[in-house]
């Protein structure tokens, strides 16, 4: 099968990195930036994380099945992301350099907005990336640069906050950042990257969609490891500001840690591609979780002024994040192929609006929930805290995440797709042919 193009793989990666600048800071810093300056508890952020995620489990699917039943001048899945950015642009804003008097009422209607854009952005997104290629090892090269630029995107907005002061200014510089990148990656995007061909033979369907998922389980397999896989990262993610500072007692420095984390796993992208071609995906995924486990594990040993040490943690864990962000999304696109062999139906966009239900999920419910149990072990970023309530927190931070990825590897180890089957599967594909697909 051809190989894409490395301007192909760049242009379809390069939105990839104003919207990590976006993503990330909303999961990690956003908690901490209102509770000191907005005076909301983080008890309340993490319910409005929580809410707002419900709304997902409706639109989600909604956008997946207008993006794959839908044919525009411009294809399936560009249109969407046009319309989306910007919404994504003024949401963005409004959450991270807000006007007037900000409440938790309109903190959680401007986040609700933002999901939505990133629904519409998203979910069209992936299935796009997804459906570049149908070989095995040629969708891990897609996947590697969309999350390797995802990694970069990340590192400058820890560079961007730190610049700015941290806080409400520092995320008024990643809001600005945002506006300015995002459009101009868009359109490089959809005026590079081809719209691939559309194999599907009959209308999309999501009734027939959720019959499937029950009657295969190697969906529901996948769907379940990538769910707990995501929950376990969103732990740390969530508590890291405070572990940092209140336990290493590093005030300041957290933009530091993660340009570490971020960078390890930027600079390690390319070994993992390495791997997944050689290796089967699934397994090279599990080794990578069981390595990131067995490193995260130390973080438990550490107290206060340990930041060296801490550092080293963040490089040899982050190693590890580039097969966490890219081979899942690989596994995923075939998984798919699975369903248009059976349906004659190329529902990809479907699809990846269940894994994204899911990852949004896990990155709200988990998240949500670190911070109301961070409360519950005692800690509380506006007292002194007992050593007890900091164990707690330590606890939580590192204990937590590793027992989320054990269960995913056990899952995922004897995963039955390789390259092998997913050779047949996309041979049968190719075989059959498509029409496009009609347009309402």
């Amino acid at each position: 099968m051809k190989r894409l193009g490395f301007d192909v793989l760049a242009a379809y990666a390069a939105p990839a990195l104003p919207m990590a600048a976006l993503y990330f800071p909303v999961y990690v810093l956003l908690a901490p930036a209102y509770a000191a300056s907005h005076g909301l508890s983080l008890s309340a952020i993490g319910s409005v994380f929580v809410l707002v995620r419900l709304l997902d489990a409706v639109t989600d699917p909604a956008m997946g099945w207008l993006s794959d039943r839908l044919r525009l001048r411009l294809g399936r899945r560009r249109p969407w992301i046009l319309a989306a950015t910007p919404i994504i642009m003024l949401a963005a804003w409004q959450v991270f350099a807000p006007t007037g008097e900000v409440t938790l009422t309109s903190f959680a209607l401007w986040l609700a907005l933002l999901t939505v854009g990133w629904t519409m952005f998203f979910t069209p997104y992936f299935a796009w990336g997804a459906e570049l290629s149908g070989d095995y090892t040629e969708r891990s090269r897609v996947t590697i640069w969309r999350e390797a630029v995802t990694l970069v995107g990340t590192i400058v907005a820890a560079i961007v906050y730190d610049a700015g002061g941290g806080g409400a200014e520092g995320l008024s510089g990643i809001a600005l950042f945002v506006l300015i990148l995002l459009p101009i990656a868009v359109g490089f995007a959809v005026a590079r990257v081809p719209e691939p061909v559309d194999y599907s033979r009959t209308r999309a369907d999501l009734r027939s969609l959720l019959a499937t998922l029950k009657q295969e389980p190697v969906f529901l397999r996948l769907l379940g490891a990538y769910f707990i896989n995501g929950a376990s990262n969103a732990i740390p993610a969530a508590l890291v500001p405070f572990f940092v500072e209140y336990r290493l007692g590093a005030t300041g420095q957290v933009g530091l840690f993660l340009v570490l984390y971020f960078g390890a796993g930027a600079v390690f992208a390319p070994f993992w591609l390495w791997c997944a071609g050689r290796f089967a995906k699934h397994r090279t995924w599990c080794l990578a979780m069981l390595y990131a486990s067995a490193v995260f594990l130390s973080v438990l040993l550490l107290g206060s002024g340990d930041t060296w040490a801490f550092a080293a943690i963040c490089v040899l864990s982050g190693a590890a994040l580039g097969a966490d962000l890219a081979l899942p999304s690989s596994i995923q696109a075939d998984v798919v192929d699975l369903d248009t062999v059976r349906s004659g139906t190329q529902r990809t966009g479907a699809f990846f609006a269940l894994w994204s239900v899911a990852t949004k999920a896990a990155l709200a419910l988990a998240g949500g929930a670190a911070l109301i149990a961070a409360g519950f072990v005692g800690f509380d970023p506006s007292v002194e805290n007992t050593e007890e309530a900091l164990f707690g927190l330590a606890a939580l931070y590192a204990l937590a995440p590793v027992a989320l990825k054990l269960v995913a590897v056990a899952m995922m180890w004897g995963f039955p797709h390789d390259a092998a089957r997913q050779a047949e599967v996309r041979a049968e594909i190719e075989r059959r042919g498509g029409t496009p697909a009609a347009s309402s």
